[in-house]
């Protein structure tokens, strides 16, 4: 029997246009022709992606104890086609991922060093250890590449020595790219963007930490895990690239 892949589908979804981005939290969108500010479920730049006339797709909230009614969680780019931009969305997948993988025990938010990495599992007297990252930004260069990140994140640097001092204490550890992008199997560190991330992760390979990337497919209210690839040299990334 095949096992169901992770997946989440939003309900109660509306279609709507970009306008323009007021802050980090609130945009400018069209419903029907009338302006509405909502909520964007994702800090990050994304200014490759939230530009006006883009088609984007909302979900209306389930409280009404909100400035805003809808949040914003896809974005439509022609050679992409959808790209889901729920920061929530990653974890969300791993933890079902997770729970298909026979762990004795998942426990998310788990203290590490001075981080919260995202999952703790146990299994056979194994101690493991996972951090998730959303990909949204795709290559102009590299066909089916994802980078990460699309801004300097001081944060996931941090996440990735942690990592690698878990590992060095006999964790298993892994950093697990959730591509919430259509056509994209691989993420590399963006190291125009962010060198310190690019050193980081591949002093944590080195380390003996796991990079792994799941493939998504991405449609206007709905992303659904398609396949996993674990980091090496068939994968493109280089741990001797400083």
């Amino acid at each position: 029997m095949n096992k169901q892949k992770p997946m989440i589908l939003y309900e109660n979804t509306v279609p709507a246009i970009f306008v323009r981005r007021v802050n980090r939290f609130v945009a400018e969108v069209l419903i029907n022709g009338q302006s509405e500010m909502v909520h964007v479920k994702n800090t990050g730049r994304l200014g490759e992606l939230l530009i006006p006339e883009a088609k984007v797709t909302l979900q209306k909230a389930d409280h009404g104890k909100r400035a805003t009614a809808y949040d914003l969680i896809s974005v439509y780019k022609p050679k992409l086609k959808w790209v889901n931009i729920d920061s929530q969305a990653p974890n969300v997948l791993m933890k079902q991922q997770l729970e298909t993988l026979h762990y004795d025990l998942v426990k998310p938010e788990f203290s590490c060093g001075d981080s919260r990495i995202d999952f703790y599992m146990e299994r056979g007297g194994g101690k493991y250890l996972t951090e998730v990252k959303g990909c949204t930004l795709a290559s102009d260069r590299l066909p089916g590449i994802g980078l990460f990140p699309d801004a300097p994140t001081e944060r996931g640097v941090k996440h990735l020595k942690e990592l690698a001092a878990a590992a060095k204490q006999g964790y298993h550890c892994s950093i697990a790219f959730v591509i919430q992008m259509n056509g994209i199997h691989l993420v590399l560190p963006n190291d125009d963007t962010q060198p310190e991330f690019g050193r980081a992760m591949r002093e944590a390979a080195r380390a003996g930490v796991q990079i792994v990337y799941y493939s998504c497919h991405v449609e206007a209210d709905s992303i659904r895990m398609t396949k996993a690839a674990q980091s090496g040299k068939s994968a493109g990334f280089r741990m001797d690239t400083a």
